[in-house]
């Protein structure tokens, strides 16, 4: 009889309190024709009752599964169940007579992706730089895994890998490389395939099983470092990141301990990424509109390798406490910059950092369930409740303790609680008991930690208490932004000399919280007078247009609606498709109608939420 203890993520469909996946062979060729992946994946599942569990269930998604093996032998006993919106159509395999605890029992399953994957972005060549040949990479954040092949898509289930994954063009992985071979000539005059392996040594969950094949270079950004993007742009890239990528990790090793994945790359892959970078281990996968040719934008680096610790090796339970990843990994980026440019810089991040929260707690409503810490996703899409809540909300929570109990003594926790939690993966409560535990013997501490109301804390919507910023770095932007309050205002391009490119974009935060928005005409000086219309940094550029929509300044909807053809990025593709809406609606429809196959599905469909449109 198997046991009916619900398990603690209500995001899986899996019965993971009964079976836990130990080790992940994946044997895919990637087939650029057909856009699919194929071949077998064999996952080593673990008993973990008493021959009480004579099912086996998987979460699977739109996937053509053609055969299973339990032990070797082909099982007949196996069914693909109805699906269950958002978390897919379970795999149910039977296993005769259960297996005695802590045995490991092999499941093979062979299989095909489909068009309907969710995980899976496919490029012809004419979507990619060169224009000479296809890509394809994975993102499999937050529940997409099971689209590519059955698994526990679970971040409260590890498992060590194998990739073994063959195709006509280079191959990255989440894992590390073992090099390639068994070249297979083509048939037709078509390109042959090379079979390209990696290992991964510590236990990861299924949402950072990653992949990408293109046409690639390589270059070095430092001791134990490479950039991989496209030819045409590995000059650019290795520019970009070259005189940080070390001392980044440098910084945060002191911050946490020593950096434990052996690499550290960076894939910057085409322009439709939908994220700024995604934290997949050995390879983050990161947007091209960070080469800004400023260096400006490379602190989403420091966020990504922040990652190696906070969320990769110490994982959320669940997405409801998305928090302890992305609240960790906000305070621990902003550390590292604190001790690349200063304290004051850490402040000046958190500023903008506020400023996001607003904007996104004002979306969702200040009374709204996903502005909570710790939120409610029984029957619920986390890819809707995704939002920078988690990471700011997270990182304000834990900027408070520290001020609580102070600096100092927090820095000597920060290293207990990722090594007490290494490998492994814990919800909100087992962050406070570790807290707690750890201050237990410091009185002063301990007394000061018992002024913190956790519930308010992790289950009251809306904004934290606003801490008192060190404003050093802002006060000229926000001056300046004053000024142009004034409807006569005369601008002068000595005006921003001197700022960096996040100053500006602390300016026009500022701008576009003004009660009264600017007029076209102020839109338009503003433009021409700091050339912010022809910005290369993306971050400047975005957040130019934003205040021209809200001035409903025509001259800006074109360029806006020409900015959301070439960057997939939703950080900028959902608000200024949004604002764009509100301004003109027709633009926006046949913009997202234009434009709607260069967007990665979980973009495309994020935004048709956003604008209310049917498939």
């Amino acid at each position: 009889m198997a046991t009916t203890t619900l398990p603690r993520d209500p995001n899986t469909l899996s019965n993971y309190n009964n079976w836990k996946t130990k080790h992940t062979i994946a044997e895919l060729a990637i087939d650029f024709k057909k856009q699919r992946l194929h071949g077998t994946v064999t996952l080593q599942l673990e008993s973990l009752t008493e021959r009480e569990s004579e099912e086996i269930v998987l979460d699977s998604s739109f996937l053509d599964v053609q055969k299973v093996t339990v032990n070797g032998a082909k099982a007949h006993d196996w069914v693909v169940k109805d699906r269950t919106e958002p978390f897919g159509s379970p795999l149910s395999i039977n296993v005769p007579g259960g297996a005695a605890k802590s045995s490991i029992v092999s499941v093979a399953v062979s299989l095909s992706t489909t068009e309907n994957c969710t995980a899976l972005q496919w490029m012809t060549p004419a979507q990619t730089s060169n224009k000479k040949f296809p890509y394809m990479f994975s993102q499999c954040q937050a529940i997409h895994c099971r689209s590519i092949f059955p698994c526990q898509d679970t971040p409260d289930i590890k498992s060590t890998y194998e990739f073994h994954l063959r195709s006509s063009l280079p191959v990255v992985a989440s894992g590390l490389p073992r090099g390639a071979s068994s070249f297979l000539e083509g048939e037709n005059g078509e390109p042959g395939t090379v079979l390209y392996s990696f290992h991964q040594e510590i236990p990861i969950p299924s949402y950072l099983f990653a992949i990408a094949s293109g046409d690639v270079a390589t270059a070095s950004i430092g001791p134990r470092s490479q950039v991989i993007t496209g030819p045409e742009e590995v000059v650019a890239a290795k520019w970009e990141f070259e005189a940080d990528m070390e001392n980044f990790l440098q910084v945060a090793e002191k911050i946490v301990y020593p950096y434990q994945w052996t690499l550290y790359n960076v894939l910057v892959l085409p322009p439709s990424f939908p994220y700024g970078g995604m934290e997949n281990p050995i390879a983050t996968f990161a947007t091209p509109t960070l080469l800004s040719g400023d260096r400006e934008n490379i602190d989403v680096i420091a966020h990504e390798l922040a990652h190696s610790w906070s969320g990769n090796l110490v994982s959320n339970s669940s997405w409801e406490h998305f928090w302890l990843n992305e609240g960790w990994t906000v305070y621990l980026e902003r550390r590292i910059q604190a001790g690349l440019h200063g304290e004051p810089y850490r402040d000046f991040s958190a500023i903008i950092g506020w400023k996001a929260l607003l904007d996104a707690v004002d979306k969702f409503g200040h009374d709204h369930e996903f502005t909570k810490l710790v939120v409610d996703l029984k029957g619920k899409d986390p890819d809707d409740a995704f939002s920078t809540v988690p990471y700011e909300k997270g990182f304000h929570f834990l900027y408070y303790i520290e001020k609580l109990v102070g600096k100092d003594k927090f820095n000597r926790f920060i290293p207990h609680y990722f090594t007490t939690w290494a490998r492994k993966s814990l919800d909100s409560y087992e962050f406070k008991a570790t807290l707690l535990d750890f201050f237990a013997p410091d009185k002063e501490a301990s007394k000061a930690l018992e002024s913190i109301d956790w519930d308010a804390w992790f289950y009251n919507t809306g904004m934290p208490p606003k801490p008192e910023f060190d404003t050093s770095m802002v006060d000229k932007c926000y001056a300046l932004a004053k000024k142009w309050e004034s409807k006569d205002y005369i601008p002068s391009p000595e005006d921003i000399k001197g700022l960096t490119a996040s100053q500006l974009v602390v300016f026009l935060e500022a701008m576009e919280l003004f009660e009264t928005p600017l007029t076209p005409a102020q839109s338009r000086l503003l433009g021409s007078a700091y050339s912010l219309a022809n910005s290369k940094n993306a971050e400047v550029l975005v957040r130019y247009l934003s205040v021209g929509l809200a001035a409903k300044d025509e001259s800006v909807y074109q360029p806006t609606a020409d900015l959301l053809g070439t960057v997939g990025r939703m950080k900028f593709v959902r608000p200024l498709y949004e604002k764009l809406a509100h301004c003109d609606r027709k633009l926006a429809e046949e913009t997202f109608k234009k434009h709607k196959m260069f967007y990665h599905p979980i973009c495309r469909s994020m935004v048709m939420k956003d604008l209310k449109l049917k498939e």
